[in-house]
């Protein structure tokens, strides 16, 4: 029997309508389509309506079948928010690195040191497909608790042909068996292996050849990241990656400009990536690129904070007509956190970005960032039955009480999975 779900009386509504076929930006990631006092109705896994509470009542009158009501009273109904940036996928832990950092060491040459990527390459590679599965639900489990309904996931910690399937294995595994969406992006162009020190063009010849045709025969990705940035991947080698990528129909990401300004917004630009990630040192010439294009810039607030860095130019950006989105970034080194509400504080306090804009940015920028726009972030009558209800009488104090998760129910396809800050759902059922 098809569930119906009366979600009514809300203080508000952030709607995000109208932005499914093209991202928000400049102004108009300050427009979310409010609605004041309002109802949502879903049937099934779908929206089937966005409005009023007397117009809810009066369009249920037209539905057949037992109607299930949840009282959204004093609170905010939101999409549900998309990360579109993690490396949800890892074993190992890296807290000795953060005392290091403490301590005045920089990332990069904690990285030199066979630190950094190459700490959590070495725990991903002995763990086993089931080890990484336990602790990436376990992750989800966290995401959907503060209100993600859908993340990306990017491999990249394996960094040999066999490994990187197997992290992409366990991302196909979680899209499976949690509610939460996984959508996966094969990155084994994260970081120079050991074995290929001072060879670096014998690994992007392995990546190009062995890697991207083997995970475009198993259809284990939907996306091609590289980390293009000095001591890591040069400009000419992530071109040379993601162009290979795109051949074997993999749309390209790149993690662009976050340590040291290497041309890779232009670089995102130039491959028509679906996002440029990172960028806290993007140039004012690749700032105007992102502008002009289609890319979407993923700022990820809390790595820059627990990197103790200077986080990317938000303000700029929007001021001249980039769309931006946000993300946790989750990883073992930089951001070890599942806390998109977190993240979006940390925007405002930051990145000087307004309660609305971050809204945006975490909803229907973010489904744009994964070219998922068509089926999330906003609720819009035919859009995935995903919704988040917070705590809070108005869109600002989600912003206003920073660090706290206001997240009281969460309603994924339709299904309620979390209910008073508590997840309830049940694992899905593994497709054969």
């Amino acid at each position: 029997m098809t569930i119906i779900t009366h979600v009514k009386s809300a203080a508000q509504i952030v709607t995000m309508k109208g932005a499914s076929y093209a991202p928000k930006k400049g102004k108009a990631m300050s427009e979310i389509g409010l609605i004041e006092n309002g109802s949502v109705v879903l049937i099934g896994d779908r929206i089937a309506f966005v409005g009023s509470d007397d117009d809810a009542a009066a369009f249920l009158e037209s539905v057949e079948g037992d109607v299930r009501i949840i009282d959204a009273s004093g609170k905010v109904v939101t999409p549900g928010l998309v990360d579109p940036h993690t490396h949800l996928v890892y074993a190992g832990s890296r807290e000795k690195e953060f005392e290091m950092r403490l301590q005045g060491i920089k990332y990069i040459d904690i990285l030199k040191q066979g630190g950094g990527i190459l700490s959590s390459t070495r725990s991903t590679r002995e763990a086993t497909l089931e080890q990484l599965v336990e602790q990436g639900y376990a992750r989800l489990d966290r995401f959907l608790q503060h209100g993600v309904t859908t993340v990306e996931a990017k491999s990249g910690y394996g960094l040999t042909v066999q490994d990187e399937i197997k992290q992409l294995e366990a991302s196909r595994k979680l899209q499976e068996i949690h509610p939460i969406d996984v959508v996966s992006t094969f990155m084994g162009a994260h970081a120079i292996p050991v074995e290929y020190k001072g060879n670096p063009d014998a690994f992007v010849n392995v990546i190009i050849e062995q890697m991207i045709p083997l995970v475009a025969e198993k259809k284990l990705a939907e996306f091609c990241d590289v980390f293009c940035e000095e001591g890591v991947f040069t400009v000419e080698q992530s071109r040379k990656i993601l162009e290979a990528g795109k051949a074997f129909g993999l749309k390209a990401k790149i993690h662009a400009d976050e340590i040291v300004q290497t041309g890779g917004a232009e670089l995102a630009v130039e491959v028509d990536a679906a996002s440029a990630e990172h960028l806290l040192q993007t140039s004012d010439a690749g700032i105007q690129a992102l502008a002009n294009s289609h890319t979407i810039a993923v700022l990820l607030p809390a790595t820059a904070l627990f990197l103790m860095e200077k986080p990317a130019r938000a303000r700029r950006m929007i001021e001249e007509g980039v769309a931006i989105a946000l993300s946790t970034d989750c990883n073992p080194g930089s951001s070890p956190t599942q806390s998109m509400p977190f993240v979006m504080n940390i925007a405002c306090l930051s990145m000087l970005m307004t309660p609305a804009e971050v809204l945006t940015a975490a909803t229907i920028n973010a489904a744009h960032a994964i070219d998922r726009a068509d089926q999330i972030g906003s609720i819009e009558v035919g859009k995935k039955a995903d919704l988040v209800l917070f705590h809070a009488p108005n869109y600002q104090t989600l912003q206003y009480h920073f660090a706290v998760n206001l997240v009281d129910t969460v309603i994924k396809n339709g299904k309620i999975v979390v209910e008073g800050g508590v997840f309830i759902a049940n694992r899905k059922k593994a497709s054969n």
